[in-house]
């Protein structure tokens, strides 16, 4: 006997009646035991408890019922995805008895993937579609995440492994008994090492924020106590990453975030100003911290530096993973870190719903500014 589902109404909630081939399939005595109150509501289900993100779309389109779980899950971006041209075909297009799977891209407010089941039903008598959604971004975010790994990583690593294995090697024939050859190598090994594991560590943080970059956060920032966490955490640096750092007063106030996560873009952006935002000699680098309310509400915090700037050609990629600056245009010898650290600030501030700022001018300095609401 073919089984489908009709959805209805029962009481306050919304239902999934079961049928059959002859109509609704009887009450078993058993279940009639169990829940007398129910004979009246045959074999229906109160979808609204399930855990699963389900709403009802009339036949042209227009949203009839949301569920709590699909509210919880999908929140803002709900709108757009019920909007969107592939599900309004599908509920347009569909035959009764028929289930229609569609794929629902959006990037608005942040990129999502979505596979929706479309069944024709009724609601209140008059016929509509069903949609169980289900978020697939994590899953697509992991395998581009494994994706980029093979493509970028082990380029961004053949390096300084390569670097070892020739220090490894020349440590174990020519070198083997000059002790002033074996310390200089060692600390260019233990250099290229720790570039390893930096990178290494960026890339496992980058896909932990991409992770959570759809889901936002619930917590509440007190922006004081952000601005006490940063000056402990700048204070912990080596001496020689260190410059002339100024934090200015925290303004009052409490705004909407995960507070580690803003503290981490901070942190990036200070070490991205001491590393590449050095003036030339005899000038002292200077590095100012600091943040307002905007009118609108919004909290502006920015990180300025008087280092040589950036070409304004520059700018638009900075955010690109493993994008890196030329050194002759930033002037900081050797060291041309991971190409992760804006690209993870970005993640972050698309994931509070924000938008980040970069200005800078060749001689002059540059200022990044990151907007929240």
């Amino acid at each position: 006997m073919a089984i489908g589902f009709v959805v209805g109404v029962a009481g306050t909630g919304l239902v999934m009646r079961r049928h059959g081939a002859t109509g609704l399939l009887p009450a078993t005595p058993a279940r009639l035991l169990a829940d007398p109150a129910s004979a009246e509501d045959t074999d229906s289900i109160q979808v609204d408890d399930l855990p699963v993100a389900l709403l009802v779309l009339g036949r042209s389109g227009r949203l009839l019922h949301v569920n709590a779980s699909a509210q919880a899950q999908f929140a803002e971006g709900l709108g757009t995805m019920i909007r969107h041209p592939s599900l309004q075909r599908a509920v347009a297009d569909l035959r009764p008895g028929m289930v229609s799977e569609v794929r629902i891209e959006t990037d608005v407010p942040v990129r999502r993937v979505v596979q929706a089941f479309v069944k024709t039903g009724q609601w209140k008598g008059q016929a509509a579609c069903g949609v169980v959604l289900f978020d697939a971004t994590d899953r697509e975010m992991l395998d581009r995440t494994r994706s980029d790994f093979v493509a970028h990583a082990s380029h961004e690593l053949r390096t300084p492994l390569a670097a070892l294995i020739g220090f490894i090697e020349t440590l174990q024939g020519p070198a083997a008994n000059d002790a002033a050859a074996r310390l200089k190598f060692l600390g260019i090994m233990a250099r290229q090492a720790a570039r390893m594991q930096r990178l290494i560590d960026r890339l496992l943080y980058l896909s932990r924020v991409q992770m959570l970059e759809h889901q936002r956060p619930q917590g509440h920032i007190v922006v004081a106590d952000l601005f006490a966490r940063l000056h402990d955490e700048l204070q912990g640096r080596p001496a020689e990453d260190r410059a002339d750092i100024i934090i200015h007063p925290a303004p009052p106030g409490i705004l909407r975030g995960d507070a580690d996560q803003i503290l981490q873009v901070l942190v990036n952006l200070c070490e991205n100003a001491c590393r590449y935002g050095r003036p030339l000699p005899p000038a002292t680098a200077r590095i100012e911290i600091g943040a307002e309310w905007e009118d609108t509400g919004e909290l502006r915090l920015y990180v300025r530096d008087n280092g040589p700037g950036i070409e304004p050609h520059h700018l638009p990629r900075l955010t690109e993973r493993f994008y890196r600056v030329p050194q002759a245009s930033v002037r900081n010898g050797n060291d041309q870190g991971t190409g992760l650290g804006l690209a993870i600030v970005r993640h972050i501030v698309d994931r509070h719903g924000g938008r980040l700022e970069l200005a800078s001018t060749p001689g002059q300095g540059t200022c990044c500014t990151v907007v929240l609401p």
